[in-house]
């Protein structure tokens, strides 16, 4: 039995401030000295890097289409070792899953955790209202525990004296009266939040959650979650040499899962991490390029010369695997307000568009190709991406997609040329995946 004290902030719908409330509870309880292990319902990148930057420790995805129940559970108990307490941020409202139904919902993992959920709702226009919506929420699936409401954007005084007056019409236990303030307010753009090294690390939210939140009742909600029962099975090496992976990181490229790279790294490969923007390709076997914003950076990605080394690394028959923003690299260019001339390794243009063009998870399958994943794996992952890449007519394509649109648009993903592979999935790794990759740069190392 492992005894992991945890709660869940969950919110009524996308946009009632779910965000902004846990990167302030995160750091409330950081301020307080505890050691807070976060997490992030859901396939997203950008609030992972909020919840990493104030709690000084990487915060994990938990996404039961990805992962599957075993290993959500297994990420779950491993990354909150050494923690006093695991805060996880949902994702949309508390019951939205895919399609309309549960699966991958807040919901679904809190029950998946046996988690306590705080719930937050937006009561700007509202007042006695906001009980019907609370008392819905708290009715609609009795298995979810609503331990705990944090009433969101409060306009006054008065305004909380209304919404207290009718607290028992709903039975909500109300642990706080956050203010409606302009400072609580995150800037965003296409893909979601500004990440994190863009903005603050959140000390003010969480000097405002302090003054306005029972965080002594937050730390009591996550003290009555259940034991777990999850074996954990331990990720480390096999004794091989070390093959060394060079991984893009950086302000361009910064869309990976953690899990991802330690999987990478049980398979044998030894991470090198370096930034296409100020570097020089290290002396690697092979090249992970993560998604992120290529497009903000292009101008200083050319003047680099990173495309270029790409290129040459590509024509020495290197492995190159890159996912969305990776992706875009790999074609011939990319056009934002101009065009830019990208590695021209995949016979491919790239296009900003103004309109997402994918947003949905996928199911993968490998049928073809000569690159870092093997034909017939099979592994799920996740798309979104406001960009267009425009194939050549001889464009070969590996991967055939069951859910999910890809680079086509009509379910085929993973444009490749010899051992560079190019896609549109941010691929969560399964073992097989990682081994694929791993062996790849091993027969290159080894070549």
């Amino acid at each position: 039995m492992i005894e992991i004290p945890r709660a869940m902030v969950a919110g009524t719908h996308s946009g009632c401030g779910k965000t902004t409330i846990a990167k302030g509870l995160m750091g409330a309880l950081r301020a307080r000295g505890l050691v807070v292990q976060p997490f992030k319902v859901g396939p997203d990148f950008i609030d992972p890097t909020h919840h990493t930057a104030i709690c000084g420790r990487d915060s994990r995805n938990l996404d039961p289409f990805m992962m599957g129940k075993e290993r959500l559970c297994e990420t779950f108990v491993r990354a909150s070792e050494g923690a006093d307490i695991a805060v996880i941020e949902g994702v949309m409202g508390l019951y939205d899953g895919i399609d309309g139904g549960d699966v991958a919902s807040t919901a679904h993992v809190s029950q998946i955790l046996s988690s306590p959920v705080i719930l937050v709702v937006d009561v700007k226009g509202m007042s006695r209202s906001v009980h019907a919506q609370v008392s819905g929420f708290t009715r609609f699936d009795p298995s979810i525990e609503i331990a705990g409401v944090i009433y969101n954007r409060v306009g006054s005084d008065r305004h909380r004296w209304m919404i207290e007056r009718g607290m028992d019409c709903s039975g909500a236990i109300p642990i706080g009266w956050v203010p409606n303030r302009q400072e609580l307010e995150l800037p965003s753009r296409h893909l979601g939040l500004h990440l994190a090294f863009e903005e603050p690390t959140g000390t003010k939210i969480a000097e405002i959650l302090e003054g306005s939140c029972d965080i002594d009742a937050v730390i009591r909600i996550a003290g009555g979650a259940p034991p777990l029962t999850q074996r954990v099975r331990r990720i480390g090496g096999d004794g091989r040499e070390k093959m060394h992976l060079g991984v893009a990181l950086d302000r361009a490229f910064c869309f990976y899962y953690k899990d991802n790279l330690e999987r990478l790294a049980s398979a044998g490969a030894s991470l090198t991490f370096f930034s296409p923007l100020s570097d020089p390709i290290p002396d690697v076997s092979g090249i992970y390029l993560g998604g992120g914003y290529p497009e903000l950076y292009a101008r200083e990605m050319v003047e680099s010369r990173f495309p270029e080394r790409l290129k040459k690394a590509a024509d020495d028959g290197m492995p190159i695997y890159g996912e969305c923003g990776g992706l875009l690299v790999l074609c011939e260019s990319l056009v934002t307000d101009k065009e830019h001339p990208m590695a021209g390794i995949l016979p491919a243009t790239a296009r900003m568009t103004r309109k997402v063009q994918a947003l949905d998870y996928v199911q993968a399958r490998v049928i073809a190709g000569t690159g870092p994943l093997s034909p017939k794996l099979s592994y799920h992952g996740h798309e979104f991406h406001y960009s267009a890449v425009d194939v050549c007519r001889d464009a070969r394509l590996a991967v055939s997609l069951s859910r999910g649109k890809g680079i086509t648009g009509d379910g085929w993903d993973g444009l490749f040329v010899h051992h560079t592979l190019g896609s549109y999935t941010h691929a969560y790794f399964n073992d097989k995946v990682a081994a694929s990759i791993v062996r790849a740069a091993e027969r290159y190392m080894h070549s």
